[in-house]
């Protein structure tokens, strides 16, 4: 036996792609929600950095004996700020960008999955 209601027409799927590319309420949301991850992600890297940035020098005020030190004939400050430094922003870059890729790779299999 068989109700009347599964002859009824079905709702076609609104998909999620669709909601974003003509900017509805929920797209909205959606782009809103991908752009608040890789906000924090990129407020967070940056705060990471500039803590290290910013802590170094305050380190070497604090702690006068590591001025003392020379690596290879380079005072240990000038090693640290001078050599260091930028390592630490090609590292902090790359996985900036890796995660942020992550984060949008989640992103399109969530839109996808809403399907």
């Amino acid at each position: 036996m068989t109700s009347p209601r599964t002859m009824a027409p079905r709702h076609p799927r609104y998909p999620v792609s669709r909601e974003i590319d003509e900017q509805t309420r929920l797209g909205e949301v959606y782009m809103r929600s991908l752009v608040r991850t890789q906000f924090r992600l990129a407020l967070f890297v940056c705060t990471v950095l500039g803590c290290v940035v910013a802590g170094l020098p305050l380190m070497f005020l604090l702690v006068p004996e590591l001025r003392a030190v020379h690596v290879l004939g380079i005072p240990l400050p000038w090693a640290v700020l001078g050599g260091l430094i930028y390592p630490a922003f090609v590292i902090g870059a790359w996985l900036y960008v890796r995660q942020a890729e992550r984060n949008e790779r989640h992103f399109a299999e969530l839109v996808d999955r809403a399907r």
